[in-house]
């Protein structure tokens, strides 16, 4: 039996898109979906003393309204340089800084990153890495892909060799569920719910905050706070 999970590119995704990676066998980076702007592909939250701030990576979009994550380029490099000093401002105090520190800095001090999809899936890799976290990691461009959006899943998940697949319950509204039933697929939800609270930094907690958040804060026991490790 082989589980399989497909799901778009995220940039520093919070703790949930980890459990998910976590539940499968092999993670499949949906790349060749089409870009959507004000959403998760290039930006995500971090908590901070005012409250919560959205930390950007800037793309370029003009003109290209019909583009894949995958075409997606990144503008510029000052990003970087902003993202690491506002993650310092905000979590210097936290418990495990010099930790996380010591691996993820480099991401953002030798960016050379022109794809956005290339700069997510190398975080995520290192996140996993930290995590442990062995779990496949491949793209949706290293499949050949058919037309039909629940079709094209199960094809993928066909070429992959797998016998399971495993999707958040959002995709509930447009997933065909026969279609995985005809061609001997299972399906499984994943569930999001109840995650237990963590000690955060500054009053009020956040559960739909970038992973970075967690790892600060909890570092090697972050697993304790998420659902691969139960």
């Amino acid at each position: 039996m082989k589980s399989v999970a497909i799901l778009q590119s995220n940039y520093i995704p919070w703790k949930g898109y980890f459990d998910l990676i976590a539940a499968v066998d092999e993670f499949i980076i949906y790349d060749d979906m089409q870009y959507t702007r004000r959403d998760w592909r290039n930006r995500n939250k971090i908590k901070t003393p005012q409250g919560l701030q959205w930390l950007t990576v800037p793309v370029l979009v003009k003109g290209k309204y019909n583009q894949l994550i995958k075409e997606t380029e990144i503008d510029g490099s000052a990003w970087a340089e902003n993202h690491w000093k506002t993650i310092v401002q905000n979590y210097r105090r936290s418990k495990y800084f010099d930790e996380i520190e010591e691996w993820l800095s480099p991401l953002y001090k030798t960016n050379s990153y022109t794809l956005l999809s290339s700069l997510n899936r190398e975080f995520i890799q290192k996140i996993c890495n930290y995590l442990s976290i062995d779990t496949k990691i491949t793209s949706s461009s290293e499949y050949i892909l058919v037309e039909g959006k629940t079709l094209r899943l199960v094809d993928i998940c066909k070429q992959a060799g797998a016998t399971e697949y495993v999707s958040g319950m959002s995709a509930k509204e447009y997933l065909q569920e026969e279609i995985f039933s005809e061609l001997e697929i299972s399906l499984k939800w994943f569930d999001y719910q109840n995650y237990p609270e963590y000690n955060q930094l500054w009053k009020g907690f956040e559960h739909g905050v970038s992973i970075v958040d967690l790892l600060f804060n909890c570092g090697k026991e972050s697993v304790s706070y998420m659902k691969f490790a139960k």
